[in-house]
């Protein structure tokens, strides 16, 4: 997968999760489960996978409410996985 479609998939789970207005440092298993599942469904991926992908997700939400950041050119400096 290329980082255009890494990135596409992180901001469609990041409006999932605005959309269903969960709280973002979230750590309710049975909440996750649902992205967990989207993602495994819908891009066939491994548990670790997918895992990584919903918290890099949850994590670029959070990146874009600090202030003066930019998550998808600043992120690798988070060590975010995407830039």
């Amino acid at each position: 997968m290329d980082e255009s479609e890494h990135n596409s998939r992180i901001e469609k789970i990041a409006e999932m999760i605005l959309s269903d207005n969960i709280s973002l440092d979230t750590q309710e298993q049975h909440v996750l489960k649902k992205y967990h599942d989207f993602v495994t469904e819908n891009y066939h991926l491994d548990q670790g996978s997918a895992s990584e992908l919903v918290n890099e997700a949850f994590l670029y939400l959070q990146l874009k409410q600090a202030p003066d950041i930019d998550p998808l050119t600043k992120g690798d400096q988070f060590g975010a996985g995407f830039s």
